[in-house]
């Protein structure tokens, strides 16, 4: 029996009266001095070893889930499984951030609205360097690792490439070792899961917590309220400096609250010991539960407090088409904002800080303008909580905020009305006010008489309704503004927001986007990834710019012969997947064609699919043999929102058209259209490096950057694409002989529409396109009913907002010139190779670089 190194104190019994104290959440550390070291010593770290991961992994199960091995379900194994991995992240989370305390430096708040993290133990795994321990030590218990990272449900907390863009870019600054915390919102729903029924989508909640959430740390002590509604009042009180002066204050009195409740994931940087922390806020009502009322007999009204505040946070993007849709939307912009900044100011900086210095410790990147109401937010705590003069509060915002406008397109900068605004937020309605109005005193003071100018730099605009423009309120306050691709960032300052450009020219800047190698290359694709490492050494998921070594392997037969033999690997890994996942049978043979992006017009799905439609009524009429045409598989993936009525009769068509054409036994074998439902980013990492052809076709001047394109390229896929967004950089990058360029440029696109473009004149001069048009109006692909099909044929002949009647030859014949290429196989591997050893650009990494040079700390090397 052994004894414990502490000797236990007779005379000490637990068993004494309690010692009641004021609960003080602010109040952190023991509350007596500590006498076991242990207490004053490092996190221990569980043993690195097969042996000590199995005895780990079978407290948490035993002891954790509270069950036996023999008795375990696979979701009690993978819990106990991703509780067991974050146990050897922790001892690092905790030090990074002690480390952080004792030595405070500027950090990176990021505020992001979406987060797309994927799945997070493979990642966890690959950042802990803990794959081979722990597959082994699951084996030693009669477990597969594989089975079990299988059953991990991906969270949904972003929309597409912005969310994306967000989880990359936390995940490259704990790999730099950059301090940051990202800021969002933990929706009880992600994006909805898609589903397809009769060939519509159909929407369905994405339950991602239902079994469970193992990779959060919920902090309900540490919540924050949040008010809503009501009114504002101005008082009287000392100016609080000595001098006796009165002073006159506002401040808010909202009508009612909400409490935030932080939810804390762990960000590992790779293999370095850095663990940084991504705090998403969940709503909760401040009384959830009135008994009174539940006495009553009314149950219903009893919980009413509850439903209405967690419904802030219970879905992504909730449907915005009706006012309730809106306020909504604006209630979980303002909320997770209003939580960051509370918490940053009054628990992440040392008590006695110096506000002034406010920008010493923290820049805010608002990532797009849904968390912009930040900026009259942080005004309000300045002035009204901390005690600034509106002069020295203004001074102070202006250094803590930068914006990344990610569109190009007039809609999708928000405005909110200020009808809504006012009566959700009106203190700092009255906020925004008075800035826009010091700001436009500038501006007639730089441009005297152009009151023109006035009108559209205003932050808020009278026409179609009086609103506020965030993108205006973001670029007045922010420090810098960036686009995010050199193409994108100068369409910024030319057509988006020129009149702030030519005011302050130094405040636009560039950074393009980038995605992170070790979940897009490393974890998604791990032959080439050792085929990478094979060949030029390990390191590289670090130091991208490292692929650049490759480029001679391009001429050598043996590395060409590995290459493909990756690619053949992966081809076979997505037809198996998509078997299980979706029934969908794909052949062995030929290229896998694929554009996956969110549905939209401008990504012009619709040209894709007339080049399918174009190649099937070739065949079908006899005009082109079959046995002469490249085998291809087409495939997409992409979900339409909610109520964007276009998009989901566009994805309608598509699924109509694949099952016309896979049924079809005259293009068996060279056609083949797959849908599967559902992309994300675990479907992703299989897709991606399957992929042969990468389908970027934006029409020129709309998409602002691209991450998709990055990924594609990275994994030895060559793109067809406009000269739009980063598909300019890439293909400088990697060549004009190993990109597919096509279609109007933007200058060209500008002068069409000048011009006055007649979409159906297009068609009626170009034979082939008519053919392709008139089969998918005529019903072939919808059972005969042509009506099912008459929304988007109506609208390309008579709308075709995005021209893609204007650029379907040029992408007709550009694709005739992939046929050639894909058909001299060591032609296309050289191509392949070259994209992957020119594309080390396009790391994430080297996108924090530049905002830390070109934004958040300009000294910083």
């Amino acid at each position: 029996m052994t004894q414990d190194a502490t000797a236990l104190d007779p005379s000490s019994s637990w068993l004494a009266d309690e010692r009641p104290l004021p609960y003080d959440t602010t109040t952190t550390g023991p509350s007596l001095e500590p006498s076991n070291p242990l207490a004053t010593a490092p996190v221990a770290r569980p043993p690195r070893t097969v042996d000590g991961f199995a005895r780990e992994y079978l407290r948490e199960l035993n002891f954790g889930e509270g069950v036996a091995l023999s008795r375990a379900s696979q979701n009690d194994q993978y819990l106990a499984l991703a509780r067991t991995i974050r146990h050897y992240l922790m001892a690092d989370w905790l030090e990074t951030a002690r480390r952080r305390r004792e030595n405070p430096t500027k950090m990176v708040g990021y505020l992001s609205a979406e987060y797309l993290l994927g799945r997070q133990m493979g990642n966890a795994l690959l950042a802990t360097d803990l794959g081979a321990i722990a597959d082994q030590a699951l084996k030693s218990l009669g477990l597969d690792l594989r089975t079990l990272r299988a059953q991990e449900v991906e969270p949904g907390l972003g929309n597409g490439g912005l969310g994306r863009l967000a989880a990359c870019f936390v995940d490259s600054l704990a790999t730099m070792d950059v301090p940051c915390i990202g800021y969002g919102i933990r929706y009880e729903y992600g994006i909805f899961r898609q589903t397809f029924e009769g060939g519509r989508q159909v929407e369905v909640p994405d339950s991602w917590l239902s079994l469970g959430g193992p990779w959060e740390f919920p902090h309900p002590d540490r919540a924050v309220t949040v008010g809503f509604g009501g009114s504002t009042e101005t008082y009287v009180e000392d100016a609080g400096d000595g001098s006796g002066r009165q002073v006159q204050r506002s401040r808010w009195v909202p009508a009612w609250n909400v409490l935030g409740v932080p939810y804390h994931y762990m960000v590992p940087g790779y293999q370095n010991g850095v663990v940084n922390t991504l705090r998403l806020w969940s709503a909760r009502a401040t009384q959830a539960f009135d008994l009174q009322i539940f006495n009553s007999g009314d149950y219903a009204a009893a919980v009413r407090a509850q439903t209405f505040a967690e419904n802030i946070s219970k879905v992504l993007y909730p449907e915005d088409s009706t006012p309730q849709g809106r306020e909504l939307r604006l209630q979980q912009q303002y909320f997770f904002v209003a939580c960051s900044l509370k918490d940053f100011i009054d628990r992440t900086l040392e008590k006695d800080f110096d506000l002034h210095r406010l920008h010493e410790r923290i820049i805010f990147q608002l990532n797009d303008t849904h968390p912009v109401i930040a900026i009259p937010e942080m005004m309000r705590l300045l002035m009204d909580e901390h005690g600034m003069e509106w002069d020295e509060a203004w001074a102070v915002t202006q250094k803590c905020f930068a914006y990344t406008c990610h569109t190009l397109l007039p809609e999708a900068l928000e405005v909110w009305p200020v009808e809504l605004v006012g009566r959700l937020l009106p203190r700092h309605l009255e906020i925004i006010y008075r800035i826009n109005e010091e700001f436009l005193e500038t501006v007639r003071e730089a441009f005297p008489g152009d009151e023109l100018r006035v009108r559209r730099m205003s932050i808020i605009q009278d026409h179609p309704e009086r609103a506020v423009r965030m993108a205006n309120l973001a670029t007045v306050a922010g420090v810098k503004v960036n686009g995010v691709a050199e193409l994108h960032s100068q369409l910024l300052r030319d057509k988006v927001l020129p009149d702030f450009s030519e005011m302050w020219p130094d405040k636009f800047t560039n950074v393009t986007n980038g995605v992170t190698p070790r979940r897009f290359i490393r974890l998604a694709n791990p032959t080439l990834s050792q085929l990478i490492t094979d060949t030029i050494g390990v390191g590289w998921e670090t130091k991208l710019e490292r692929l650049e070594s490759l480029e001679p392997y391009a001429e050598d037969e043996e590395f060409r012969e590995r290459f493909a033999a990756a690619k053949q690997a992966n081809k076979k890994r997505l037809r198996e997947l998509l078997a299980v996942r979706d029934g969908i049978e794909l052949p062995e043979h030929g290229m896998v064609d694929v554009m996956v992006k969110r549905l939209h017009e401008y990504k012009r799905q619709t040209l894709k699919l007339l080049h399918i439609v174009s190649l099937y009524e070739q065949i079908i009429s006899g005009q082109v043999d079959k046995d002469s045409v490249v085998p291809r598989t087409f495939v997409f993936g992409a979900k339409a929102a909610p109520g964007y009525h276009m998009a989901k009769e566009i994805i309608y068509l598509i699924n109509s058209v694949a099952a016309t054409i896979n049924a079809d036994e005259r293009v068996k074998g060279v056609l083949t259209v797959a849908f599967p439902a559902n992309y994300n980013v675990t479907l992703a990492n299989k897709l991606i490096p399957a992929a042969d052809l990468s389908e970027q076709i934006s029409l020129a001047g709309k998409e602002a950057s691209g991450t998709g394109n990055m990924k594609f390229a990275l994994n030895g896929a060559l793109t067809i694409g406009t000269d739009d967004g980063a598909n300019v950089e890439i293909r400088k990058l990697v060549g004009d002989d190993n990109f597919f360029l096509f279609g109007m440029d933007e200058p060209q696109v500008a002068a069409l529409q000048a011009k006055g473009y007649v979409p159906s004149a297009v068609y009626e001069a170009n034979p082939q396109l008519k053919r392709a048009i008139d089969l998918v109006a005529s019903g072939h692909f919808t059972g005969g009913d042509r009506g099912l099909a008459a929304t988007v044929v109506d609208d390309l002949l008579y709308n075709d907002r995005f021209m893609t009647l204007a650029d379907f030859q040029s992408y007709i014949d550009v694709q005739g010139e992939v046929d050639k290429a894909y058909r001299d196989q060591e032609r296309w591997t050289r191509s392949a190779i070259l994209n992957v050893a020119r594309s080390g650009f396009f790391s994430s990494d080297r996108s924090m670089k530049d905002y830390l040079r070109r934004i958040w700390m300009p000294t910083h090397d």
